[in-house]
């Protein structure tokens, strides 16, 4: 069976396109979509990705559509680094057997969730 090998891309609405791939680009340091002319999409480092769907009746405490999540190596040295810029970020990192998440919100109020995924959860699968 032929399958996908990955995310090719997320796309979302927001109100000014222009700065908020700045803000991302600026922040969390992610490549912006290339122009016609160019071929530079972000290439992502190899590791884990959750393709999670959940249900309507599920309390999603932001009440957005989409949860962007987001593998970072350094939990702290991310959100140090957020909080430097002035961005707003959860309190504290929360540990869970999956790894370590922390919260930031982008210029348009959207939640972004940040996964340091536990050393096991960095191993490929194997069969």
């Amino acid at each position: 069976m032929e399958r996908v090998t990955g995310i090719g891309g997320l796309f979302f609405r927001v109100k000014d396109p222009t700065a908020m791939t700045k803000w991302y680009v600026d922040h969390l340091g992610l490549t912006p979509p290339p122009t016609p002319d160019e071929d530079r999409d972000w290439w992502q480092e190899q590791g884990p990705t959750v393709f999670a769907p959940y249900g309507a009746d599920v309390e999603e405490e932001t009440g957005q559509a989409v949860r962007l999540n987001f593998r970072v190596r350094d939990m702290a040295a991310m959100l140090a680094q957020l909080r430097a810029a002035g961005v707003e970020v959860s309190p504290e990192p929360e540990d869970y057997p999956e790894g370590r998440f922390g919260w930031a919100i982008d210029p348009e109020g959207n939640r972004i969730e940040l996964w340091e995924p536990a050393p096991d959860r960095l191993k490929p699968p194997t069969g």
